[in-house]
């Protein structure tokens, strides 16, 4: 994209300019006046606008395009030219997002370098937008267990409202990919997808971050809130954004715009907001640490991501994923799964969920020696347990017991966990584990093993049955 829109309501100048940018390659358009500009940047906004300061016969000066300029296509770079310039004008310029100030009569050599500096800022914008839209690709979005097809409902419902969306879960579940499938598949999808990592962002530089700053020395600097404009803004781990940053949210959220740091001049953005959190954020505002208000504005439509442990199912699936991923990204071995690692990975403790399997698979591949199917023994032990090296996670407490009640205690723990590997379908169950369907059946009611619903699967634990649970069978 080499676009250029001269706008100058000198027609010797804005055609002088306009040969000799067609001889360094570019394509140009022109307009005479602020009507004929503004048409032309609604019609399709150019790579690179220069605008000249006054114009006669206009509704619109220079600056008052420029900010408009800015306001809906922060990306395009404006360049100044103005055969009345002083200092106060390119200060006002420069202060309002201008890219350059060019005084006429100007050398021509002179612009041809700012212009060919400002088309470089254009096209590392786009491709910058580029990778981000590329980011919100949805493709880990993956599974086919009751717990993920539930979310995918819920993520499906509201891709193409404009409502608020908190997604709960813990560290490592998805809850940015969810978020990125919302984006992915919402009328959105063409705008930014900018993500706010409220944990990792420094207290006292958040609001200059979100907000943007502006001052007569380093000029008009968009914070993430305008570069999200037309998009999305998805705030990672809310709970952690300072309370005082919270109050002027809430304001951004009633009021759809804000003030730059050290800036006068009303902001405008047209957003959709997603928020995440891994905490319970009731207890945030019992404890002072998050207001209220901004919690109801944020939990429009509140989504639960489900943990790996609750989705034990989609581990093979999203294990394959990974190391497809990990082949292509980074050339490592693309390796199947061995019956026995996917079964001994469905049994594995999983506090870091997706992300922690992901991590596995590429450490196996890296450690690994690269040929055949990726076995057992290849999966660390330090993930299988938080005891001893190779031990299960029952055995300490077995250590404990007489004979026959560490049995019926380890039956009882492994026939859990094979249940709850298999999402509670019996029929797989009892031909993993070697017996005949009405057996496992009398074994599991001895045991007083039963199963309840949660998040659209059957989930096998130890207790009494109530009205809403039922023995499995």
């Amino acid at each position: 994209m080499s676009d250029i829109l001269i706008v100058d309501d000198e027609r010797d100048i804005r055609e002088l300019i306009s040969d000799i940018l067609k001889d360094e390659g570019y394509t140009t358009r022109l307009a005479g006046n602020s009507d004929q500009a503004m048409t032309e940047i609604g019609g399709e906004p150019p790579a690179l606008l220069i605008l000249d300061i006054w114009l006669k016969d206009s509704q619109m000066d220079g600056i008052d395009i420029l900010k408009s300029v800015k306001r809906d296509h922060p990306d395009v770079p404006v360049v100044i030219i103005s055969g009345h310039g002083n200092i106060e004008i390119a200060v006002a310029a420069i202060k309002q997002g201008a890219y350059d100030f060019i005084e006429k009569p100007f050398n021509i050599d002179q612009l041809l370098v700012v212009i060919r500096r400002a088309m470089e800022t254009s096209r590392l914008r786009r491709e910058n937008l580029a990778l981000r839209r590329q980011d919100s690709k949805a493709a880990e979005m993956m599974g086919d267990s009751g717990p993920f097809r539930a979310l995918v409902s819920q993520l499906d419902k509201v891709t193409k409202s404009n409502g608020r969306v908190m997604l709960t879960g813990p560290a490592g579940s998805g809850k940015e990919l969810a978020a990125r499938y919302i984006h992915t598949n919402s009328n959105r999808a063409s705008g930014p997808f900018v993500t706010v990592n409220c944990a990792r962002m420094e207290p006292d530089r958040m609001e200059e971050v979100l907000f943007g700053r502006e001052d007569t020395s380093r000029g008009v600097e968009p914070g993430l809130l305008e570069e999200a404009n037309g998009g999305v803004v998805y705030f990672d781990e809310v709970a952690d954004m300072p309370v005082g940053t919270q109050s002027k949210i809430l304001r951004v959220l009633v009021d759809q715009q804000f003030q730059r740091v050290g800036g006068s001049d009303k902001v405008r953005v047209d957003l959709r907001v997603i928020s995440s959190t891994n905490r319970d954020l009731e207890t945030e505002i019992a404890e002072g640490r998050f207001r209220q208000e901004l919690f109801h504005r944020l939990n429009v439509v509140p989504i639960e991501v489900p943990s790996l442990a609750d989705r034990r199912e989609d581990i093979p699936l999203l294990a394959s994923h990974f190391i497809a991923a990990f082949h292509e990204t980074q050339g490592l071995p693309r390796r199947e799964l061995s019956d026995e690692a996917v079964a001994l990975m469905q049994t594995m403790l999983w506090p870091g969920n997706v992300r922690q399997l992901k991590n596995l698979i590429e450490r196996v591949l890296i450690l690994g020696d690269g040929s055949g199917p990726i076995e057992a023994r290849e999966l660390p032990s330090d993930e299988h347990a938080p005891g001893d090296k190779g031990r299960t996670v029952v055995l300490g407490a077995l250590a404990t017991l007489p004979l026959r009640e560490a049995r019926e205690a380890f039956e009882r723990e492994y026939l859990l966990t094979q249940i709850n590997r298999f999402g509670g379908n019996i029929s797989r169950t009892a031909s993993f584990v070697g017996m005949e369907r009405s057996a496992l059946h009398r074994k599991l009611k001895s045991l007083g093993v039963v199963t309840s619903n949660k998040s659209g699967a059957r989930v096998a634990h130890v207790g009494p049955e109530s009205e809403d649970e039922q023995e499995v069978g």
